[in-house]
């Protein structure tokens, strides 16, 4: 501010919003990121003023799950002040997307729609959370990017659950699972077993819920994760 450097004043209240937001401090976190999109838009800065619109939908975002954290409850059964703050995050991240989309920055758009599908899945928009993902999958596959690509096919696992369709479940978490011992990731290896246990124990199938549960158990105890 001292220097007159707008870019740098916007880029520091974007860093501090950030920290704000990790903090717990959500109001004031909005403060410090709107003012990094105002002085942004203000010196025709596109870019920032694409990264200002992502991080206020995470500051929603984020305050959107840490109230309904305190709240155990299913996707799309929420209070009302939950429900507005995560509305208030899929604006911001519609914003973000269409920018991104004019700057052609394919990496921020898959962000965008993963994002996006995240947010419709806790308002309970099942079907909307399903194609943001599909979107989402689409160019994690793009870019190559496996870690992007296993989370994407776990939440259109999730997705589909509560859409009933527990079938089309089973296939995405087998991907998922495929994808984790890929990564060499066993924490997430053992939570695509579990979530396979749950989904065939739906489907009736229970010899291959057992099976499953019983990976997920070798695993849990591999790890000593009482």
């Amino acid at each position: 501010r001292t220097i007159g450097d707008r870019i740098g004043e916007a880029k520091a209240s974007g860093n501090l919003g950030n920290t704000l937001k990790i903090l717990g401090q959500f109001d004031e976190a909005v403060v410090c990121c709107q003012r990094h999109l105002d002085i942004s838009q203000e010196q025709g800065d596109k870019v920032g003023e694409a990264r200002a619109l992502y991080n206020i939908g995470n500051v929603y975002h984020a305050k959107g799950k840490h109230l309904s954290w305190n709240m155990a409850q299913d996707p799309g059964y929420l209070p009302q002040e939950v429900k507005e703050t995560l509305q208030k995050a899929s604006e911001y991240y519609e914003r973000n997307l269409s920018l991104v989309k004019e700057l052609g920055d394919r990496a921020a758009q898959g962000r965008a729609y993963g994002n996006l599908g995240n947010t419709q899945y806790l308002l309970g928009n099942f079907s909307e959370a399903i194609a943001f993902h599909k979107e989402r999958l689409a160019i994690a596959k793009e870019f190559g990017d496996k870690a992007a690509e296993r989370r994407a096919y776990s939440n259109l696992g999730n997705a589909h659950i509560f859409l009933g369709r527990f079938d089309i479940s089973a296939e995405y978490y087998k991907k998922t699972l495929q994808l984790s011992r890929q990564l060499k990731d066993q924490a997430v290896e053992a939570q695509a077993c579990y979530s396979l246990g749950n989904t065939y124990t739906l489907l009736q199938d229970y010899e291959k819920a057992i099976e499953y549960h019983l990976k997920h158990l070798v695993i849990a105890q591999e790890l000593g994760d009482r």
